[in-house]
């Protein structure tokens, strides 16, 4: 399989007050295209951290971190910003749907940021909000809509521009049992495909059946990767 990021002796430090934190400690991963990657572990072990590294948020302090064989780390700031709009999709915890934006509007964010057209967006928007299950509510606001609903749309907004690697913060945490389950049901059917990464971070056990590999993290180190398939 083709490696959508490799991770090599990846080192993350925070100066907090004078002390300090070691949140990636000499990290060593790859996740391949085609495969659903889910990093799990206790708060505070250093997945959110690792995530932010591997789509180019945070910068490490030593080791390498590519993506698609990009290193982030030697980009200009505009390409950066260019290279991760086009290649990242994002999933958050809290959702980030803009209030006042319609679903529609809040998923053709990514394709305007990209230079599309606001007519063309709203309709690709359209499209990918059907295959979520959210055709007709393209015009709903986010205070219209179920914990379950926005986070579709979340998962809408990060497709729509056919990113290779989709990174989802804890994307069921919010979400009682059967809506959890229905989101990742969907994330892995029309989300992960042979040439795209999906890296999800979770503390949720009740998903952890869904991913084709788990690595296990505690205090800034990956303890085991498992493979579930």
């Amino acid at each position: 399989m083709n490696i959508a990021v490799r991770c090599d002796n990846l080192t993350k430090v925070y100066d907090t007050g004078g002390q300090k934190v070691t949140a990636l400690n000499h990290i060593n991963l790859n996740i391949h295209l085609g495969e659903l990657m889910m990093l799990v572990g206790p708060s505070g072990c250093g997945k959110t951290t690792l995530i932010s590294v591997i789509a180019g948020i945070l910068d490490q302090d030593s080791g390498i971190c590519e993506l698609l064989g990009e290193n982030l780390l030697t980009m200009k700031s505009k390409d950066k910003l260019r290279f991760r709009a086009e290649k990242i999709g994002f999933v958050f915890q809290a959702f980030n749907l803009l209030p006042s934006l319609n679903a529609a509007e809040n998923v053709s964010i990514p394709l305007i940021i990209n230079g599309e057209k606001r007519d063309v967006a709203k309709r690709k928007a359209i499209e990918v909000l059907e295959r979520v299950g959210l055709g007709d509510r393209w015009k709903s606001l986010p205070s219209q809509l179920s914990g379950g609903q926005q986070q579709r749309v979340a998962i809408a907004r990060a497709l729509i521009h056919s990113p290779k690697l989709i990174v989802c913060d804890e994307p069921t945490s919010a979400l009682d049992h059967a809506s959890g389950h229905n989101v990742m049901t969907l994330l892995k059917e029309i989300a992960l495909h042979k040439d795209r990464a999906l890296v999800i971070v979770s503390h949720d056990s009740r998903i952890f059946s869904f991913a084709d590999r788990i690595a296990e993290m505690d205090d800034g180190c990956i303890l085991k990767t498992t493979d579930n398939r």
